[in-house]
């Protein structure tokens, strides 16, 4: 067979030879030069990369158009170099069958058959157009002139280039399945009731956490003059906030309580509104602010029109039981679970890429995270619901977030009455292996390591050491068993209803 190749099949080199000719004919000109510096551009994947950082830019779509593009041109470069250039060797067209002044130089040394080129070039511009198609008849000239200069330049045949371009096409439509389009996310819906009207602030009890990552020495004066009928306490680093909430929930003429701070503060006023049958009113004061924007008052303007106009809805909770302590002589408490609760590397994945996101966008972000999280962590050994589990991320979410896959953004509903759990478990063999291929090819989703499912209570135990668990991003260490359960509309929240 390789005897055969090297000059290739009798009608096959007919044709490249008569289509040889036909190029030769051509008169010279500056499109010469042209074709040869768009051939050496695409060297190495250049071309595409350069490509890919551009698109890369705008966030969406061409981010990821760049994404699935690369990933193409590489899973075809590593067919056509590392596979069909060793099984197919093939002398390159010589100097005598095209002008000398067109001829590339140095001539490679690699097998002609296939082109390296071309095969990168299909994949890259067709890998990108199935996620963005504008974007891929944007490519396709550039596509189709690297692989037509493979032939002016005399680099290779036209078969080589024909069969390149198929094994780029034929990467492009594998891969498309690794990074499958996400669906659109449900609308937001709530469940609206009616609140006491806060005009001004009359009747309104704000808790402010100074240790939340916004705080400034200006936040409670400009708090005031928003709510100028407040009463507004100010918890300082070396004071309870559990204890300021639950004052300030109890103070006479309190008919609203208000919190601002991030997620563990606000699932602290939730328990204590939830406790004394007060409306929560949550103003965006943390990092994250995961709940405020949830509940549609992200900013301060949307907040004071809430609760002015006293429009508010009901959210479900998350009842959380902890034991903790000795095995034989436990210590159990009860918190409330607004959000989310989480055992194992998920809180260094959620910190890893919002750091990254602003960079790079939430779906590239993610990857990236994943990678550097799961690349020095170890799992954990957990019972959960009575089946032992070697454990990366055990995740319960109070409603369903989407997207439905390893990295949960959004939470259209917050009084769906079921728990989001999701597990990333090791139990596998290769689990490290599988974990990070199934992170690369963003089919963590569908991995046999991926558990997702819903439920309205888990319970999850450690075997052996305690673990850690976070609630609502507040860290519990020492941590012997779990149990998580939904309580329906127990909350009810400031919302605007516009």
């Amino acid at each position: 067979m390789h005897t055969k190749w090297r000059k290739g099949p009798g009608w096959i080199s007919r044709l490249d030879r008569h289509l040889v000719r036909g190029v030769s004919s051509f008169p010279g000109g500056n499109h010469d030069t042209f074709f040869r510096r768009l051939s050496a551009s695409a060297n190495h994947g250049k071309l595409w990369m350069g490509a890919a950082a551009v698109m890369a830019l705008f966030p969406g779509r061409p981010r990821r158009a760049a994404l699935h593009g690369l990933i193409a041109q590489a899973v075809a470069s590593a067919v056509t170099n590392a596979g069909f250039k060793t099984l197919l060797p093939r002398t390159r067209p010589l100097p005598e069958h095209l002008p000398v002044f067109r001829f590339v130089h140095p001539q490679p040394t690699s097998s002609s058959m296939p082109s390296g080129h071309s095969a990168s070039a299909s994949a890259f511009a067709l890998g990108a157009g199935l996620v963005k198609p504008a974007l891929g008849a944007a490519l396709a000239p550039a596509a189709f002139g690297v692989a037509y200069s493979r032939v002016h330049t005399g680099a290779h045949w036209p078969s080589d280039v024909f069969f390149g371009s198929a094994i780029g096409a034929a990467a492009a439509l594998v891969t498309r399945t690794w990074w499958p389009v996400r669906l659109p996310f449900p609308e937001v819906t709530r469940t609206v009731t009616d609140a006491p009207e806060l005009p001004g602030g009359s009747g309104l009890t704000i808790v402010v956490n100074t240790l939340g990552g916004s705080f400034t020495e200006q936040t409670a004066a400009a708090l005031q003059e928003v709510f100028p009928d407040a009463h507004i306490e100010s918890v300082q680093p070396d004071e309870s906030l559990a204890v300021a909430i639950q004052t300030a929930a109890t103070l006479d003429g309190t008919r609203a309580l208000g919190v601002w701070g991030g997620d563990g503060t606000v699932g602290a006023a939730a328990a204590a509104a939830v406790e004394h049958s007060l409306p929560l009113l949550v103003l965006p004061g943390g990092t994250l602010n995961h709940f405020a924007r949830d509940t549609g008052t992200g900013s301060l303007k949307e907040a004071v029109i809430a609760a002015t106009r006293g429009e508010a809805a009901h959210a479900d909770v998350g009842i959380v039981t902890v034991e903790r302590g000795l095995a034989g002589n436990p210590e159990t408490a009860e918190l409330i679970m607004v959000n989310t609760a989480s055992v194992g590397l998920y809180p260094d994945l959620v910190r890893r890429r919002e750091q990254l996101q602003p960079a790079l966008g939430k779906p590239l972000a993610g990857v990236v995270a994943m990678f550097r999280t799961f690349a020095v962590g170890t799992p954990n050994t957990l019972i959960v619901d009575g089946t032992r589990h070697k454990v990366w991320i055990a995740y319960v979410g109070r409603g369903r977030y989407y997207p439905r896959d390893h990295a949960p953004l959004l939470r259209p509903v917050l009084d769906d009455g079921v728990l989001d759990v999701r597990m990333i478990t090791a139990d596998e063999s290769f689990a490290r292996l599988r974990l990070l291929w199934s992170v690369l090819t963003g089919t963590v989703a569908t991995s046999r390591i991926t558990h997702l499912r819903e439920a309205t209570e888990v319970r999850i135990e450690s075997e052996g050491s305690p673990m850690a668990l976070a609630v609502d991003g507040e860290a519990l260490a020492g941590v012997r068993s779990v149990r998580v359960r939904v309580e329906p509309r127990a909350l009810t929240y400031y919302s605007p209803r516009s």
